[in-house]
């Protein structure tokens, strides 16, 4: 009878170091990993951009995240977009699908239209993209969870307006202010604009 005692008291101290082990693991995933936080990041609203993802809502103190647009005519009839970004830094593929603050990608919109998804500051737009005429290119922050990024209650974004022209016109007239002239180039600033998407051209 010994030797049950032994066996019973050896599963006891087992079933310890388990449960042991077991409290670590759950106490030890609570805890935030690489600056990420293990709380919701801001309010989901119900207001929604155009494919019907939800607005993250958070707070204007100065931590919020902000985008700046550039566009220029580029050599070889594309545009080069050109983006500056305060409080944001883009995910990298692969991205767990989970919103964190300042974190995410920039979703690039040509007239309302999706064009591109961003992990960088710097892209080359196809001409394709811009026929003849004037448009509004226009750079969106989203968190990796597709919600849009938002504050007081509109998106964290920015829009250019460029002009794209004839490319049938002669090279004389080239001048920038005639008809037919060269593609005009424009940049805005985020949210410090004079309105909220505000242009420059």
């Amino acid at each position: 009878m010994s030797w049950m005692r032994g066996l019973v008291a050896a599963l006891a101290v087992c079933v310890l170091l388990l449960t042991g082990s077991a409290g670590c693991a759950s106490s030890g995933a609570e805890e935030p990993k690489n600056g990420g936080s293990p709380s919701p990041v801001g309010k989901v609203l119900e207001d929604r951009d155009e494919e019907g993802r939800a607005y993250r809502e958070v707070d204007d103190d100065g931590e919020a995240p902000d985008v700046g647009i550039e566009v220029q005519p580029a050599a070889d009839d594309g545009w080069d977009v050109r983006l500056t970004l305060s409080n944001f830094r883009c995910s990298a593929v692969g991205a767990k699908p989970e919103a964190v603050a300042g974190r995410g990608i920039v979703r690039l919109f040509v007239d309302g239209h999706p064009v591109a998804g961003l992990r960088g500051p710097a892209y080359r737009l196809p001409a394709r993209y811009v026929p003849h005429g004037t448009h509004q290119v226009t750079a969106r922050l989203y968190a990796d969870d597709g919600t849009v990024w938002a504050v007081d209650g509109e998106p964290v974004e920015s829009t250019a307006d460029i002009t794209a022209s004839d490319p049938t016109a002669p090279s004389a007239s080239s001048s920038p202010d005639s008809p037919g002239s060269a593609d005009s180039l424009a940049h805005s600033g985020g949210r410090g604009s004079p309105e909220r998407g505000g242009t420059a051209s």
